[in-house]
């Protein structure tokens, strides 16, 4: 038997016997399911009688890579085939309406904490501004009928409280891109007025010097070629 099993099984007893522990603190350390070994610190009082543990538990990141990936599939599969959390998105779908009439509902990432307890969804919500603000009120109103369908939908042990916030990246992203499009346009709007300016400059060039040379040639033709030349017999 290690140290640490030994410390553990002697430290059984005073947990159980929470109100009748001695005055100084006592740590020890305690397996946690699918957990990393972590620290457990009680410590009690002799004029109160009372005791207080300190327990912070971290998953294997592994293992949270693994649940918030499976949480992200879960919930995209809950937006599309949910008629619950499709008409708290959009109440006009239940009267018959297009799904995809006033907005668009999307996951773009899911975190979860190490200790497994809180999911943050981070949702982006293609629309105009009231179709944005019906569907993020009415997710975060469903969020306890989310938290209870993935407890069915997953094995987990306890099933972690649900927050969805919007996600703007998106929006961010499509208007910068606008405006690089814009400054692109702008430029090449130049470019080619330049192009025909300069296309236009070389006609008057090319025009001029047509004009020059028929004007050489004119000439040419009214001079008199025995003019000047004396012809002897």
């Amino acid at each position: 038997m290690s140290t640490t099993q030994v410390v553990h099984t002697a430290l059984m007893p005073c947990w159980r016997r929470c109100y009748n522990l001695p005055t100084t603190a006592t740590s020890s350390i305690i397996p946690m399911q699918r957990s990393v070994w972590v620290p457990l610190t009680i410590t009690g009082n002799a004029n109160t009688n009372k005791c207080s543990r300190m327990i912070r538990c971290m998953a294997n990141p592994r293992r949270v890579k693994m649940v918030a990936k499976q949480i992200r599939r879960e919930l995209s599969d809950m937006l599309i085939t949910d008629n619950v959390l499709q008409f708290a998105i959009l109440p006009e779908a239940s009267l018959g309406a297009d799904s995809y009439l006033s907005s668009v509902t999307t996951i773009t990432d899911v975190q979860i904490t190490t200790d497994l307890q809180v999911v943050r969804v981070y949702v982006s919500v293609f629309g105009d501004a009231r179709g944005k603000e019906v569907a993020m009120a009415g997710l975060k109103s469903k969020a306890k009928y989310v938290r209870s369908e993935l407890g069915r939908r997953m094995k987990l042990r306890l099933t972690p409280e649900i927050r969805f916030i919007e996600d703007e990246s998106f929006e961010r992203g499509s208007r910068v891109i606008e405006i690089l499009d814009k400054i692109k346009n702008e430029k090449s709007g130049t470019s080619q007025s330049t192009e025909l300016l300069d296309s236009s400059a070389n006609e008057d060039d090319i025009e001029q010097l047509s004009s020059s040379e028929n004007d050489d040639d004119a000439d040419w033709d009214d001079e008199d070629p025995d003019e000047g030349i004396i012809y002897v017999e």
